[in-house]
């Protein structure tokens, strides 16, 4: 069987991560969602069981055609253009930040099963710091194949402990006839609560977009993707189904009992294990869910930043945020910047300890992100219907040119159903969800016009400019022409390299200078100052202001750009290299002409020297320092030229 992902790990890992951030989810979401959804709360989340079903095979579709680092954000860059593609990355790394903290602050409310202060006051908020501060610590160290071990064992030990609650609560406190009784449709429980219910119960599902982060360092077969979204989606079902029925007869729900606060509330399956009986019982499960919840919501807020991590460096890459901001550690390759600013901000969310105002804005980015996702599927069966996809989502009916996924178009019409209750019911969706997101856009736009950049065009930086420490510098000035075509942002990323200072502390005037010049090759027909059209002019200034901004990613280079006339680009640039005193060039290697001839022809005969045009065999021949040609691979996918 052929797999969809090329390097050492496999689909067990894959469950692992997104077991381990939906068994979190039950320890601290299943109190807001009682709360909400009383006696319907067992409906509520089979319906976010199917959801989840649904999320995934979008998601498991997306990442074996685009297996690239990270989810929703490159499904919407294939499906439509780099603003929707941010836009999905945004919502996502407003759900990661608070991910992050709010299984931090949980986690200090199991820990207080072991010592009540913890659960409680300043010592809370300092042992919640310190969780994440340690979750940012390791995901700086990275992720390495030596920790999948770990969370495998601790996923299995997860849902043995989950079912063995269920069949518990099932023997000791469940009554069927006293789980009905509570329902009055429209009144206990209200709708508008229920669709509250509904959207928050989903918080853990951006667990899909962790693992689609690890898409390409991952071997999974096509019947391995089956098996992942067949045992995820029954653990979800049965287990989250099974434990709300347990704990709608386990916490007080009913008229006039005491309301679900404190421990019920922050930490509910410690809750739920302290109301069976016998005694010992009770206390021995106690404890065994406080240790096990305690670690697995620190394994998720580990997972929650390894997928705010990968996902910023997704956006640096294709320059959907500053590249600084997303700067790669020296030693461990990580996005040290990006990790240290997340600990900062989860650190400040966990100061108001709201868990129900946190979950209501985090369900916001997340329907906004599966909306954007699902929408996006449907669009590339149109789009890339002929591409190679080694998993498809089952149930679809051809219409027009493609075969659109029904279960995708669900997903969709239910992700958008809740972001619009969220909007109606929930003031800190509808106000710090909406904020967050038009600041967002608001920045992207400024950032890509203020750096020449196009708003809806990819634009890619490599991996080597996000380095903190880029090789010394080899060359004082580098000239580098620029015709608008796919290879540019090689050209400049390769002087950027061989220009780049030693390191960021001493980058003043340790680099080079990069000269970008544009060729105009004007006929022989019209004089050389004769007026250029305007499309051209266009071309050149928007090829020379990406060159520049991709050149000044790296540490003290900077780049001059300018335009040239010429009646033959060769002579031109072998001119410009002379009299600027440059040390490099480089140059795209030109194409050879198609045109064959030989001795019948009056050409020369033999064997043809074309394996580069004559303007860069003019370059190499005749410039006077040294020359590096540069070339894409032949099956390499690049950007479309400047318009």
């Amino acid at each position: 069987m052929k797999p969809i992902f090329q390097r050492g790990l496999g689909s067990p890992v894959l469950f692992a991560i997104v077991w381990t951030s939906l068994a979190s989810a039950i320890y601290f979401s299943l109190g807001v969602v009682t709360e909400n959804a009383l006696g319907l709360t067992p409906v509520v989340l089979l319906g976010a069981g199917i959801f989840f079903v649904l999320t995934a095979m979008t998601y498991v579709e997306g990442a074996s055609l685009h297996p690239e680092r990270a989810g929703s954000t490159v499904f919407a860059r294939y499906a439509f253009n780099e603003l929707w593609s941010f836009i999905a990355g945004w919502a996502v790394l407003l759900d990661f930040l608070i991910l992050i903290a709010v299984t931090a602050f949980v986690a200090t409310n199991y820990l207080a099963a072991f010592w009540a202060p913890l659960g409680r006051g300043a010592p809370e908020l300092a042992v919640a710091v310190a969780i994440i501060a340690y979750v940012a610590y390791r995901n700086v160290r990275g992720f390495t194949g030596r920790a999948v071990e770990p969370i495998a064992a601790l996923a299995v030990a997860d849902v043995v402990l989950q079912l063995l609650i269920v069949v518990l609560g099932a023997f000791l406190v469940v009554d069927v006839d006293a789980l009905t009784a509570t329902i009055h449709l429209g009144t206990s429980p209200r709708w508008e609560d229920v669709m509250f219910a509904l959207t928050i119960s989903t918080v853990a599902f951006t667990s899909l977009e962790s693992a689609a982060g690890l898409a390409g360092e991952v071997r999974v077969s096509q019947l391995g993707l089956k098996r992942l979204i067949a045992s995820a989606a029954a653990s979800v079902i049965v287990i989250y189904v099974g434990i709300s029925l347990v704990a709608v007869a386990a916490l007080p729900i009913t008229p006039g009992a005491a309301s679900l606060t404190g421990n019920a509330l922050d930490a509910p399956v410690l809750a739920i294990v302290s109301s069976f009986d016998p005694s010992w019982l009770a206390d021995g499960l106690r404890y065994v869910t406080a240790a096990l919840a305690t670690v697995t919501l620190i394994v998720a807020a580990h997972a929650s930043m390894l997928g705010l991590s990968r996902l910023s460096y997704s956006l640096a890459t294709n320059r959907q945020i500053p590249s600084a901001v997303g700067r790669l550690h020296a030693r461990h390759a990580t996005p040290y910047i990006v990790i240290s600013i997340a600990a900062v901000l989860g650190s400040a969310l966990v100061m108001p300890r709201d868990l129900e105002f946190l979950v209501g804005i985090y369900a916001f980015g997340a329907m906004l992100a599966f909306l954007i996702a699902h929408v996006s599927i449907c669009v590339l069966r149109y789009r890339e219907a002929d591409r190679e996809r080694l998993y498809r989502i089952p149930l679809s009916v051809r219409i027009g040119g493609g075969d659109l996924p029904l279960p995708a178009v669900l997903g969709a019409l239910m992700a958008f159903v809740g972001i619009v209750s969220l909007l109606a019911f929930h003031s800190g969706a509808r106000t710090i969800g909406l904020i967050w997101m038009v600041v967002g856009v608001a920045l992207y736009v400024a950032y890509r016009r203020s750096s020449g950049m196009p708003i809806r065009e990819r634009v890619v930086v490599s991996e080597a400019a996000l380095r903190a420490e880029p090789p010394r510098a080899e060359y004082g000035s580098i000239l580098v022409p620029v015709f608008g075509t796919a290879l540019d942002d090689d050209i400049v990323q390769t002087a950027g390299r061989l220009a780049a200072a030693e390191n960021s502390e001493d980058a003043i005037g340790q680099g080079a200078t990069i000269e970008a010049i544009w060729i105009f090759e004007v006929p022989l027909s019209l004089p050389l100052d004769a007026r250029l059209p305007d499309a051209q002019l266009k071309r050149a200034r928007a090829a020379l202001a990406r060159a520049k901004a991709v050149g000044e990613e790296y540490v003290g280079v900077q780049v001059a750009t300018a335009t040239i006339r010429a009646r033959r680009a060769g002579d031109a640039i072998v001119a410009e290299a002379q009299r600027r005193g440059v040390e490099l060039i480089v140059l795209a290697a030109e194409e050879p002409s198609r045109i064959r001839g030989g001795a019948r022809l009056g050409g020369i005969g033999g064997p043809l020297d074309n394996f580069i045009g004559d303007a860069t065999k003019h370059v190499v021949r005749k410039a006077r320092c040294r020359v590096i040609l540069t070339a894409p691979p032949a099956n390499d996918r690049r950007p479309e030229p400047v318009p």
